[in-house]
């Protein structure tokens, strides 16, 4: 039977891991922020300069990541404390110590000294990605619904839009699935450049055995990144799932073309083994 081989690979196919790619540069909110008042330009962007050097580290190497935010913190001011904390918990995540990162996205969020909601939203945002890292997708969630909750206080819709979109992630590990979709049909709307939303959303609705859907919504997440691997197997999925043998055909070998020897091409080969030869019956 058409496609049947490959369903259980599809079950698993939700989105991207959070944890790869999760070492960010300085928040957008620190970047361009006037001093405190009671702090020189120079300390502020020295401030800023530490928090980069440390989160460089944290992406090529994450023990001396984790001795920089150490040691840096023995000697930080008051207002540098949350900064410590944050390039210490991504250093952990590197390292593979969820629950350590964890309690240091949470000691951040607490130590920020000014009303940061924005920075506030991030980092318990990135709270919840160290609890998914470790399969605890209950305890991900409070995590993400207090960020989002900070994020709309800030009024950054793209924030927003990023956060829930984690939090479906977190509901569909949950088997929430209806749930999850509020939480895309929220990302969509808040951004509706946000392509990771539409991919998503996509991919529940063809879960959710909404096909139509999940057509209208591959579609547009194509308009947004017509060359994203990821977008065209999925193109592909829906196709075939609706006995649309030459739309999936063209949408596999797409990502063959565009991403050779990305993950996705490697299934897209497996799912073209699947489909009916040119001009063959089911």
């Amino acid at each position: 039977m058409l496609f049947s081989a490959v369903i259980p690979l599809l079950i698993m196919q939700v989105g991207p891991n959070p944890t790869v790619g999760a070492i960010p540069g300085v928040p957008e909110e620190m970047r361009d922020r006037p001093p405190r008042e009671n702090a020189a330009p120079e300390a502020a962007q020295q401030q800023r300069s530490r928090l980069s050097q440390c989160l460089m580290r944290a992406g090529s190497d994450a023990q001396a990541a984790l001795d920089y935010a150490q040691a840096w913190r023995e000697m930080a001011e008051p207002g540098e404390l949350a900064q410590t904390s944050h390039c210490a918990g991504l250093a952990l995540v590197r390292l593979g110590r969820f629950d350590e990162a964890l309690q240091a996205f949470e000691a951040a969020r607490e130590e920020l000294e000014e009303p940061n909601l924005a920075y506030r939203a991030r980092l318990g945002g990135m709270a919840g990605h160290a609890a998914m890292a470790k399969g605890d997708s209950a305890a991900a969630l409070p995590y993400f619904e207090s960020a989002v909750e900070d994020a709309v206080a800030s009024a950054d819709a793209r924030l927003v839009a990023g956060l829930q979109v984690d939090m479906a992630r977190a509901l569909v590990s949950q088997q929430r699935p209806e749930v999850a979709a509020k939480a895309l049909e929220r990302a969509r709307s808040e951004d509706p450049s946000n392509v990771r939303a539409w991919l998503l959303s996509a991919t529940l609705s063809r879960r959710l055995e909404r096909l139509g859907e999940a057509q209208r919504q591959i579609e547009y997440a194509a308009t947004l990144d017509p060359r994203d691997p990821a977008i065209g197997l999925e193109a592909g999925v829906i196709a075939a799932l609706a006995g649309r043998e030459e739309d999936a055909r063209r949408s596999f070998q797409s990502v063959l073309d565009v991403a050779p020897e990305s993950e996705e091409a490697e299934r897209a080969r497996t799912y073209l083994a699947q489909l009916p030869a040119d001009g063959g019956g089911p």
